[in-house]
């Protein structure tokens, strides 16, 4: 059974950080892409950013280059999303979701997780 379970999320200031973690169990983790989404009330669910476990490509939408960055601990089947100069608009529920390549149409993942919530305070 494929399983993926956030956590890392919280109340954080404008400016600061937080890491999300993404830990996937059910499935060969080095053949498969673990995509970061996240929604916000009232907005559609958009791709943040993904890495492929099978040759370490990573993506990125443009609102958030420059200050996330994604990482695959193979070892531990686990996926972390760093959030730096994190901003109010980054509030949001964060998920993450596997499929066989990255792609930043949520319709492509078949496998999600619970999500965990984000709040940046202004």
């Amino acid at each position: 059974e494929v399983q993926l379970v956030e956590s890392g999320g919280g109340l954080v200031q404008a400016g600061g950080s937080l890491r999300l973690s993404c830990a996937a169990s059910g499935f060969t983790f080095d053949d498969y892409a673990i995509g970061w989404f996240r929604q916000a009330p009232g907005k559609e669910r958009e791709g943040v950013s993904c890495v492929s476990n099978s040759d370490g490509s990573t993506y990125y939408a443009n609102v958030v280059k420059g200050r996330f960055t994604i990482s695959s601990d193979n070892a531990k089947n686990t996926v972390y999303l760093q959030m730096n100069s994190l901003k109010p608009k980054d509030t949001a529920v964060y998920y993450c979701a596997v499929d066989r390549s990255c792609s930043s149409t949520p319709a492509a993942y078949d496998y999600w997780g619970q999500g965990t919530q984000v709040t940046v305070s202004s």
